[in-house]
């Protein structure tokens, strides 16, 4: 089986926060920045990085003898840097990037690639998994575009000395569907067990955006765990074989790694089930998409291109080959790496950038805002960034006018099977209670039930695309048996209409139950108080494998 090398992307965003962690905004300032406001290009030592893919262990910067290697993190064709006909961009280790190394003919600027020979220019791949080194040199202007998630973005664009170069995100790339997962010991069954538990997260991370999105699907926060934070997911795997942690949240393949491991482990949840949290972009300056903007405009519509075309199978194993040659991985890694994402189309973009008002599903705006809050909130920023539309540029996205037909088309919602007899018994990933009111003896949701559903779960369920929502009716002891139940099923098919009507969700992907009294809240068994008829009078939606 191919192993699935996500490492790389998620050590990316890791490095550059804890740095601006520990040296301070001040000391970014100091090194990127003149006292006369001039950009410093200092000059760098080699330094010495590890990639590890599986059991192979490379060093960055140093052939196997010790010696320096000149070309590590260069493409063989590097242009100079004064090239205007050439856009350089840097990657990571991720299989996401698969559709531009193939329609680019490899990752160096060459003569055989179809952007130059449909566009007119070339684009320059350059791997760099350092991330210190990367914002280095991007602010020098080494690169032209740089990789970053949306989720992580705010930290790029809240500091000063950072927001400065006007950093903005012109495309979406894809979403991690299977890197990305909470890994657990026995005994925790559900995201609601992890209340009070300790859990290894690298800080702050995807992995920490993750974590937060899934707790608030079983109506808790970030406050409700005791975080051990760590510099990267390999030690936050290392944790999880001791004593020391509950959980942990990993990237593939060490989540398949780490629960073999430990006896009595499992995986709790993945990026297959929470499939839209963890959205891989491309960020340039806004003087560099100025002053290349057709470019930048070309660069995206080729990209999409590739994108369609690997969509059929008969073309992976080309992409894989030159990811494979870009990362010195094997093809069969290297196609690892890309069953791990979703490679999002042109629809894609124009759904995740806003610019489709019907479009009710996970945008970038809803990921960079929640997170810029959160990093606030956890203490990993000191300020909120600012509004998602002052720092994209989404005229590439809009200028794409060849892109039309099916191949092109938005990704579809999942389809569900209608709901089975195990479906109302299976265990949940995740329950999240709502006090949804309704009239004495009424069914029909008032307009501030809708606005609590809007509010308390409409973000869950379109972040966890790939479960199965099952919708429990509840009420107090009041009234026959018979009758509760009935309007407790009622009920909750009233709040599964509108989650359908409102946002789109596939009628197959609601189960319904009405359990009428019959599952009170622990200590108000008896509703002896208006207090506990209160609390059992409720909705619980819970999360089921798709």
């Amino acid at each position: 089986m191919a192993k699935r090398l996500t490492t790389f992307s998620k050590l990316l965003i890791t490095a550059i926060i804890l740095a601006i962690l520990a040296f301070g905004f001040l000391k970014l300032k100091e090194k990127f920045v003149n006292p006369d406001g001039s950009i410093n290009v200092a000059d760098k030592t080699e330094e010495t990085r590890t990639s590890t893919n599986g059991d192979k262990t490379t060093i960055l910067g140093k052939n196997s003898d010790g010696s320096k290697n000149t070309n590590a993190g260069k493409s063989a064709n590097s242009t100079s840097r004064g090239d205007d006909e050439t856009l350089r961009v840097q990657l990571v280790s991720w299989g996401g990037y698969a559709p531009g190394l193939y329609f680019n003919e490899g990752a160096e600027a060459n003569l055989r690639s179809r952007f130059y020979k449909e566009y007119g220019f070339k684009v320059d791949f350059k791997l760099e998994n350092d991330l210190i080194v990367a914002m280095d040199a991007w602010l020098a202007g080494e690169y032209d575009v740089i990789v970053q998630t949306a989720d992580a973005f705010p930290l790029y664009t809240a500091p000063d000395e950072i927001n400065a170069a006007n950093p903005r995100a012109f495309m979406q790339v894809d979403w991690s569907r299977g890197g990305d997962a909470i890994i657990v010991k026995r005994g925790i069954k559900s995201v609601n067990d992890l209340k009070g538990k300790t859990i290894a997260v690298a800080v702050p991370s995807p992995a920490q955006t993750l974590l937060i999105t899934s707790l608030e699907a079983a109506g808790l926060n970030y406050n409700d765990v005791k975080v051990i934070k760590t510099t990267d997911n390999l030690k936050a795997a290392e944790l999880f074989r001791t004593n020391d942690v509950d959980a942990a949240v990993v990237w593939s393949p060490d989540d398949i790694i780490a629960t073999r491991d430990v006896p009595g482990s499992s995986i709790l949840l993945n990026t297959e089930s929470q499939t839209n949290v963890i959205a891989d972009i491309m960020v340039a300056t806004q003087d560099v998409i100025d002053g290349k903007r057709q470019m930048f405009n070309d660069f995206y519509e080729g990209w999409m291109k590739g994108v369609a075309e690997l969509n059929n199978k008969s073309n992976q194993e080309k992409a894989a080959k030159y990811l494979a040659e870009l990362n010195g991985v094997s093809t069969d890694d290297a196609l690892g790496m890309m069953s791990v994402v979703k490679w999002t189309s042109h629809g894609d973009n124009v759904n995740f950038f806003g610019l489709n008002p019907s479009y009710k599903g996970m945008t970038g705006k809803e990921l960079y805002t929640k997170m810029s809050k959160n990093f606030v909130k956890t203490g990993d920023a000191t300020k909120t960034a600012p509004s998602w539309r002052s720092v994209i540029y989404t005229g590439a996205v809009q200028n794409a006018s060849e892109l039309q037909g099916s191949k092109y088309a938005a990704e579809k919602s999942k389809v569900f099977t209608p709901a089975s007899p195990k479906d109302k018994v299976v265990a949940p990933i995740a329950t999240k209670p709502v006090s949804i009111s309704f009239a004495t003896g009424q069914h029909q949701l008032t307009a501030n039930a809708k606005t609590i559903i809007d509010l308390q779960f409409a973000e869950v369920a379109k972040a966890f695309a790939g479960t199965k929502i099952r919708i429990e009716g509840n009420t107090d002891s009041t009234g026959s048996l018979q009758n509760n139940i009935t309007l407790s099923e009622k009920r909750a098919q009233s709040v599964a209409s509108y989650l359908q009507q409102e946002y789109g969700l596939d009628r197959n992907r609601f189960v319904i139950l009405g359990n009428g009294p019959n599952k009170p809240v622990a200590g108000c068994e008896s509703n002896a108080t208006a207090e506990c008829k209160a609390k059992n009078r409720r909705t619980d939606f819970e999360l089921i494998p798709g």
